[in-house]
């Protein structure tokens, strides 16, 4: 008989794909091991796990912050609903423990998980952890951290494992230089506008090199039709999509990554020892991205370009420095690759049995 495990939380990738990494561990550990996730209509979680091969439940629930009070007062009046929905989930799969991975659909259940005695633990891989994790902080039994300085809002039960990456990032091979340079553009799930305009208005600039460079961009639904008009327009040879399903095999392909430094994404890129061009997402929490960013640059893994400084001359510049002396790239991903944490899934799957046995 293999143990029960709940995941709960979703909503964007970041979110997801570590408790997807969890659950695998969970199931190399022993197959008999039974993992549902808990998520909501809305969130990626919807198209992303069943792929993944796990089955998920869904609660109906909405964000309580940044949002406008009507929407807030609408999900207050959803909660009873809410918990009355994760108390039969409870109780018909009796779980031997619950795991948040962020993500406002992960509150009600952590809560009533804790309330009724049973083991819970938070995974949170920013530096300063959500909204959610900072509320369930005081009723979790344990915490999985990416970074020391989180340990301070969760009153002692935090340990540091790093952020769970699924195990095919880290056995992408190292990708032997040529005279071809493929380029990953990404910017999140829902794509990235600033991203995106200056990747197509730096094309003319980059025209030099356009018979060696090819390209994967994700561009998010709302501008996908303009930025595949403007790689044909200028003669590119360019995959464009609203969303990249195998994400792991474009990283195999790409000599270069130039995307947002969200938590999940830069243990991506260090697991899978890429060189990377990062523009941190401005309006992130507490400026966390620009934090990560940083890390990545100052070990020499990658570099940065604050949004307010991402021009298409500033782009075309940093992209022709490093395709132009593919000696650089390599050192880059020699740097990224000292950075990752590959033992992060096993280390959270540790500390989720550790609660277990001490809640016996």
């Amino acid at each position: 008989m293999g143990l029960k495990v709940i995941i709960a939380g979703g909503g964007t990738g970041g979110h997801i794909f570590p408790g997807v990494a969890i659950a695998r561990e969970f199931k190399r550990r022993d197959s008999k091991n039974e993992v549902i996730f808990v998520g909501t209509e809305h969130g990626l979680e919807k198209k992303i796990i069943p792929r993944e091969g796990f089955k998920l439940e869904m609660i109906h629930v909405a964000a309580l912050k940044s949002v406008s009070m009507a929407k807030r007062i609408k999900s207050l009046l959803m909660l009873p609903g809410s918990f009355l929905e994760v108390r039969k989930l409870l109780k018909d799969f009796c779980p031997d423990v619950v795991i948040g991975v962020g993500g406002y659909s992960s509150g009600p259940v952590l809560l009533l998980s804790a309330l009724q005695g049973l083991p819970s633990m938070v995974v949170e891989p920013n530096a300063l952890p959500g909204f959610t994790n900072r509320v369930l902080a005081s009723f979790i039994d344990r915490a999985a951290v990416t970074f020391e300085v989180s340990q301070a809002y969760f009153k002692g039960k935090a340990v540091v494992t790093g952020n769970p990456v699924r195990p095919e990032f880290q056995n992408i091979a190292k990708k032997e230089r040529t005279s071809q340079n493929h380029i990953l553009i990404f910017g999140g799930s829902q794509g990235a506008h600033a991203i995106n305009m200056a990747m197509i208005e730096a094309l003319p600039k980059l025209a030099g090199q356009k018979s060696q460079i090819t390209v994967t961009h994700q561009t998010g639904e709302k501008d996908l039709e303009q930025v595949r008009a403007a790689y044909q327009q200028h003669g590119w040879s360019a995959d464009v999509r609203p969303f990249i399903d195998k994400i792991v095999d474009e990283f195999a392909r790409a000599d270069l990554v130039l995307c947002r430094s969200g938590a999940t994404t830069v243990a991506e890129l260090t697991a899978a020892g890429k060189a990377s061009i990062l523009i941190p997402f401005p309006l992130a929490a507490d400026d966390h991205q620009r934090k990560n960013a940083e890390a990545l640059e100052q070990a020499g893994a990658a570099k940065m370009i604050v949004q307010k400084d991402l021009t298409s001359e500033r782009l075309a510049q940093e992209l022709l420095a490093l395709i132009n002396v593919p000696e650089k790239i390599n050192l880059m991903e020699v740097a990224s690759r000292k950075l990752a944490r590959p033992d992060a899934a096993p280390r959270a799957v540790d500390l989720a049995l550790d609660v277990m046995k001490r809640k016996k």
